[in-house]
């Protein structure tokens, strides 16, 4: 099984590494938002770009990520537009959404990237490519914000992220029942132990899917999702409170 280091930090051993989002619309909350996850128990700030007022100007995007990386330092930054088909807060074109991430990749400002798996393979490859060779880290996503889909198709598409030379496959499902939670988490067992080579991500959302966010080190889950104040999907715990059980667990 490979890791994946980025920066000081190497995701895909020991304890599952903590992500922050940052969920703000001005650069000047975006900055104060970097600041203050600076100071907490998180390894990953993602900048969740589709909140940003200013995301369709690549230039502002552009120097929002390098304000970004001085305030963050040595932190690994993951920029993150989220489709609103995804759960996230805009629509926009195929042509922009490659546009926006390949100006994003090669401003050399963050160190991973976030893909959406299925807006559309030569997308999707285009995007990858790209980023190896900037040296960008690679997180290909699929949400599904109404249901879980069986155990087979959650393995199914984290194999097909992985095809694509994906760093880090990345799924998150709801729950319609509790039953569904056991069955993210039995994908995420069998993927980690028979299929991945890789480190991989998987969450079950809301409250009934809160325990898929702190057993990462069981199933085989490398990194999970913390809050400092707004949550970017439902059931994330706060930051601290994640880092507490985590180091429970681990110990």
């Amino acid at each position: 099984m490979k890791t994946v280091k980025v920066r000081n930090l190497i995701i895909g051993e020991g304890m599952p590494k903590i992500c922050v989002p940052i969920v703000e619309n001005t650069e000047e909350n975006i900055l104060t938002e970097a600041e203050k996850i600076k100071t907490l128990p998180a390894d990953i700030v993602e900048w969740r770009m589709d909140w940003y007022a200013q995301v369709t100007d690549e230039q502002a995007v552009v120097k929002t990520a390098e304000k970004l990386r001085n305030i963050l330092g040595e932190m690994p930054l993951l920029a993150t537009f989220r489709t609103a088909k995804e759960g996230g807060e805009k629509e926009i074109l195929k042509a922009d959404y490659e546009k926006l991430n390949l100006a994003v990749i090669n401003s050399g400002y963050a160190d991973l990237i976030d893909i959406e798996a299925f807006i559309g393979e030569d997308t999707v490859k285009r995007l990858i490519v790209a980023a190896h060779q900037a040296g960008v880290k690679v997180v290909a996503s699929n949400h599904d914000f109404t249901k879980t889909p069986p155990k087979e198709e959650i393995i199914k598409r984290l194999r097909q992220m992985q095809s694509y030379d994906a760093d880090i496959p990345k799924i998150a499902v709801m729950p319609e029942k509790k039953a569904d939670v056991l069955s993210l988490l039995e994908a995420t067992t069998e993927m980690h132990e028979q299929y991945a080579d890789r480190p991989i991500i998987t969450m079950s959302m809301s409250h009934d899917g809160m325990i898929s966010r702190i057993c990462g080190e069981l199933t085989g889950s490398a990194l999970t999702f913390g809050a400092a104040g707004k949550t970017s999907a439902p059931g994330q715990l706060d930051v601290h409170e994640l880092k507490q059980i985590l180091s429970v667990l681990h110990r």
